[in-house]
């Protein structure tokens, strides 16, 4: 029981160093996720009609 003790102090010594985002920065990084998961997504969109077009062209 004190070990566990112990280790919920040490939690909340930790707790006290970490540094939250504040709501700004939540924002802003939720807006380049999602722009880069458009960008991303576009890119595979692209290339995976590309290749679909180059197998039908080898198939056929």
């Amino acid at each position: 029981m004190q070990k566990i003790k112990e280790y919920l102090k040490e939690v909340k010594v930790e707790l006290k160093k970490v540094v939250f985002p504040s709501k700004d920065e939540i924002i802003g990084s939720t807006w380049v996720v999602i722009f880069t998961v458009v960008l991303v997504s576009i890119f595979l969109g692209i290339v995976d009609i590309g290749l679909s077009r180059l197998v039908k062209l080898v198939l056929i």
